[in-house]
């Protein structure tokens, strides 16, 4: 995932602050939340989705809940880079590491990443889903610190903790397929020339761009079904059952419900995963110069 040394030891925040660069892309988060919870047989496009937010609510509603974006990364990311650079660093240390081994790293590191950001996360869905709900449902979240909050007073620990089993599963899922699948399609670009030209690519943003497009397209799909069951499961109220969310969303809406938002999170995931890399990168390089 690095170019810098693995042996080298980099502080905890790092990838956090680098994660942070999310904010670019929280209109399509917001979209991918939003059709992930719209509920019922009407299938709302991206794009439909997007014209009705600003329609309604103007175009700074596209940003709602990007405080909570800011508080995720910096607890969810924060945690699944820096352990996983940690734990990386260790197998390293010895020798070659086995991308097995590698994968199994970022899987575990992902999943205490979710542990950690589930209250972010929480958060969240629901400021960004807000809006397709009913006024007296409406959470009405002002920002993230008075949701936590809020949040922590009107529902306790189960509210902190909600829908912690699928979004761990999908952290643990979006590590692996992700940070794994861009490690090994960098590794690959890196050896082979592009397929059906003799075009051998650097290690530049050309590449960052390539590798973190094909992790992207990976990732999104792997994670899409946790995916929509963790946005379903956090924005519901009361005491709402995953097997119950799942049962009755499939009887409605069939199958498809579970890749619901796929076009906005693939959109944003792309060029949310060159950002983070880069910046990753440049946060690195410029720790190495004030050593």
């Amino acid at each position: 995932m690095s170019s810098q040394s693995p042996h080298k030891s980099y502080p905890f925040w790092l990838g956090g602050v680098a994660a942070s660069s999310a904010c670019c892309t929280h209109p399509l988060d917001l979209t991918k939340v939003r059709m992930q919870t719209w509920t019922g047989d009407v299938h709302p496009t991206t794009f439909t989705v997007l014209r009705t937010s600003i329609k309604t609510s103007g175009f700074r509603s596209l940003y709602t809940g990007v405080s909570a974006s800011i508080m995720r990364q910096m607890s969810y990311s924060l945690v699944r880079l820096g352990a996983y650079e940690e734990m990386k660093r260790y197998l390293l240390h010895g020798g070659q590491a086995s991308t097995g081994a590698l994968l199994l790293a970022a899987m575990a590191a992902g999943g205490v990443g979710g542990v950690a950001g589930n209250p972010a996360d929480v958060l969240l869905v629901r400021m960004t889903s807000d809006m397709t709900r009913q006024p007296k449902d409406r959470y009405n979240y002002s920002n993230a610190i008075s949701g936590l909050i809020s949040l922590a007073k009107s529902e306790g620990f189960h509210g902190l903790t909600r829908g912690i089993g699928t979004n761990t599963l999908r952290a643990v899922l979006m590590n692996g397929s992700q940070v794994g699948s861009y490690d090994f399609f960098k590794t690959y670009l890196l050896r082979h020339p592009i397929p059906f030209t003799d075009y051998q690519l650097q290690d530049n943003i050309l590449l960052h761009t390539a590798a973190s497009c094909l992790a992207g397209t990976v990732a999104t799909t792997v994670c899409a079904p946790a995916d929509v069951m963790k946005s379903r499961l956090m924005s519901q109220h009361g005491h709402a059952k995953p097997l119950e969310i799942l049962k009755r969303s499939l009887q409605e809406e069939g199958p498809r419900f579970l890749f619901k938002g796929w076009t906005p999170a693939f959109v944003r995931l792309g060029p949310n995963t060159v950002l983070l890399f880069v910046f990753f990168e440049q946060l690195k390089k410029g720790w190495d110069t004030l050593r």
